[in-house]
């Protein structure tokens, strides 16, 4: 009786204890679980951080990037997160790049006024209402005595200012209406050797109707001709400033190499040796029937000009140029014969001596 008594408690706690070792194994499942949702949640913690980190490196970089390969990228890892916030951001973003990008300094400061540019930060466009005047409140040092000659802006008009220059951009002709600059001794001796980025971009601060694009230029048989050229940059930044599409026209490559050349040599040797500031105002002429290039039917210009001021003198000259191979360098035209020209009194803040 004893024996059986015995087997029989023995054989309860043996199947006690093979009920107890199974519990681990429910609890190992549960942690397997729990392993696999925190593996879920780390994923979904690190693409959405990748996504964050692309955005910063889209918004600071749009001054220089024409690719805009980050925008890929990001659009890729929001399409696979499905997260609202996300979302909205990328909603965003693709908003910031067709109505162009915010003033960063100005969402910092709580004023739109514009600080002058480091680390590749340009000012926002303005976008002045019809039939005022220009002012370029954010970069005035590029006029002479701070100021902006008095021209009434037209419909798609929009200032944009640089680090080493200003350009009053057309969005009907996409291409500048004029380009300001100030040059001197000491801005031109800073500019010699520095070396050209080369780099040509698409200006991310103009609507997508108003701007022109690489493709625009691509087999078109023109040249992206400066207004602001490359060789009067004072530093990198200028320098890859001086390669957005809003600072350039179609120009005949011939003439870009030949004649346009010797005349911005020419202004720059003059600067050189100048006593004080010489502003100087670049620009296409079109005429009423221009011919146009690419899907975006940039404008090509009939004429060139580069107007030249001495602010310690007073002098002013005119270079006028037909945009054609067969160009050659000429004498310059007074500033009164370019005004009837044009109709563009650029020098309109200046009191000019009389002849």
């Amino acid at each position: 009786m004893l024996q059986a008594a015995f087997k029989r408690r023995t054989i309860a706690a043996s199947m006690t204890t093979a009920k107890k070792k199974k519990t681990p194994a429910r609890k190992r499942g549960n942690a397997s679980k729990t392993a696999r949702y925190s593996l879920s949640r780390i994923k979904r913690f690190a693409l959405s951080a990748g996504a964050a980190a692309l955005a910063s490196f889209q918004i600071a970089s749009c001054s220089f990037n024409p690719g805009a390969s980050a925008e890929k990228l990001l659009g890729q890892a929001l399409a696979s997160l499905h997260i609202p916030a996300l979302d909205a951001l990328g909603q965003r973003l693709q908003a910031f790049r067709k109505n162009g990008w915010p003033d960063l300094d100005g969402l910092h400061s709580g004023s739109g006024s514009h600080t002058p540019s480091v680390g590749g930060k340009v000012a926002k466009a303005d976008v002045t209402a019809t039939a005022q005047p220009t002012h370029f409140a954010g970069c005035p040092q590029f006029f002479p005595g701070g100021k902006a000659p008095a021209l009434q802006l037209h419909s798609q008009e929009r200032e944009l200012c640089f680090s080493g220059f200003a350009v009053l951009h057309n969005g009907s002709t996409k291409t500048p209406v004029f380009v300001a600059e100030r040059l001197n001794r000491q801005t031109l001796q800073q500019a010699q050797g520095l070396q050209r980025s080369d780099k040509f971009y698409a200006d991310a601060r103009l609507p997508s109707a108003e701007r022109s694009e690489l493709d625009d230029y691509k087999r078109s048989g023109f040249s992206r001709g400066h207004m602001a050229p490359a060789a009067d940059m004072s530093t990198p930044e200028a320098m890859a400033q001086s390669f957005s599409l809003a600072n350039m026209v179609p120009q005949n490559q011939v003439h870009n190499a030949g004649a346009w050349s010797q005349v911005e040599q020419a202004t720059r040797k003059y600067a050189l040796r100048a006593r004080g500031d010489v502003y100087v105002f670049t620009g296409p002429v079109f005429s009423k029937n221009a011919s146009t290039i690419g899907a975006g039917k940039v404008a090509v210009p009939d004429y060139l000009f580069k107007l030249v001021y001495d602010a310690s003198t007073g002098k002013s000259w005119v270079y006028w140029q037909a945009n054609s191979a067969d160009t050659r360098m000429g004498p310059p035209i007074s500033y009164e014969e370019f005004t009837r020209r044009t109709g563009m009194p650029l020098l309109s803040a200046v009191n000019l001596p009389t002849a």
